[in-house]
């Protein structure tokens, strides 16, 4: 085996234990790590929405920014640059997260509700791959966003910096922030807040060495044949599944459940399941990675995937103020909706980014 391909396999083991281990210290269950969840709970963390039960700063997104800066400046990788459609990308990231939290996941926490049972997540990964095709169909006749340009050192360092202020107001100053209260929600379910930040930031300096994206693994994987990728998420998928059926019987808690029925931050709606991570796979195709990527390179000093970022951070706190986010009693209209124009709207992006004619002066 490869070393590339080994040191993959390795990162997804360890990034698959870690996510189902933060369960064990506290975590929601089948939310060991989810990072459009985890984004919607720091939109409430901040007031920047209104929904009582998802208000916590996760430490584990800031750990993921921290790790993958810590790790790419240490192996000289730290390479702020960015103009490449910064406003394109801050849509898309908007999207993708309303298709995340109608199916009320990210493709990681897709991945863990597979390995914790949820047969609802087998349509969410459905649709996830109908849209990954969707986008390698744009990818393959030309799509692009235009070419991101070097930029000053100190853009770089503004995510890292903004995730930095918001541990120490987690830390120093937690009255400025807002908390769901106990019982009302996954908000109020949390490992301590050291555990989730050194978690966060070895899975971000995992991905950070590893490239570990889901998304670019289904892409990679049909358009170049390369499966490297994928085989960390299915080294994840398999790791966090052996460590639930651990927990199950060596404690009196249920991590695994094979069902449909009653589960953890879930509903049953199997159309809109996929039709929400259509929507997330098509738009994170289109951004050049997954959530989870976003950070990473954010990290790195992209300054358009630190747009995505932001996007997704608005997408959240608008579907929980108008109502767009998915509940365990299933979609809203709204939320319905707003995956229907989501849909549109990343169809025009693609088209107009494949198809257009180069204006000649």
């Amino acid at each position: 085996m490869k070393n590339e391909q080994r040191n993959i396999i390795l990162a997804g083991v360890i990034i698959g234990i870690i996510s189902a281990s933060l369960v064990l210290f506290g975590n929601p269950k089948n939310m060991g790590f989810c990072i459009a969840c985890f984004i919607r709970d720091t939109a409430g963390g901040l007031g920047l929405h209104r929904a009582e039960a998802v208000r916590y700063i996760r430490p584990e997104i800031i750990g993921i920014v921290l790790g993958s800066f810590g790790t790419s400046l240490a192996n000289r990788e730290f390479s702020p640059k960015g103009g490449s459609a910064p406003m394109t990308r801050f849509i898309l990231g908007f999207f993708v997260m309303a298709g995340c939290l109608m199916f009320l996941g990210c493709p990681f926490r897709m991945i863990l509700r597979l390995a914790g049972g949820d047969l609802n997540a087998v349509f969410g990964l459905i649709g996830f791959v109908l849209g990954i095709l969707c986008g390698v169909f744009f990818l393959s006749r030309g799509y692009t966003l235009k070419r991101s340009y070097r930029q000053p050192r100190a853009e770089g360092f503004v995510l890292p910096s903004i995730e930095m202020a918001f541990l120490i107001l987690l830390l120093a100053v937690p009255g400025l922030l807002q908390f769901s209260p106990e019982g009302a929600g996954p908000g109020a379910m949390h490992a301590p807040v050291i555990i989730s930040l050194l978690a966060g930031a070895v899975v971000g300096a995992l991905a950070q060495r590893t490239r570990l994206c889901m998304v670019g693994g289904i892409r990679d994987l049909v358009l170049f044949r390369e499966k490297k990728l994928i085989l960390g998420f299915l080294a994840i998928l398999v790791s966090a599944l052996v460590m639930n059926l651990v927990f199950t019987a060596s404690t009196q808690g249920v991590y695994f459940k094979l069902s449909a029925l009653e589960q953890p931050v879930a509903h049953t709606d199997a159309l809109w399941n996929a039709l929400g991570m259509l929507l997330a796979g098509f738009g994170c195709v289109l951004l050049g990675g997954c959530p989870l990527r976003q950070l990473v390179l954010s990290g790195e000093g992209n300054s358009d995937s630190a747009a995505a970022v932001t996007g997704l951070l608005t997408g959240a706190a608008f579907c929980h103020n108008f109502g767009l986010a998915s509940s365990g009693k299933g979609p809203t209209i709204n939320g319905q909706i707003a995956v229907v124009i989501g849909l549109a709207v990343v169809l025009s992006i693609a088209c107009s980014n494949t198809f257009r004619k180069e204006y000649q002066p």
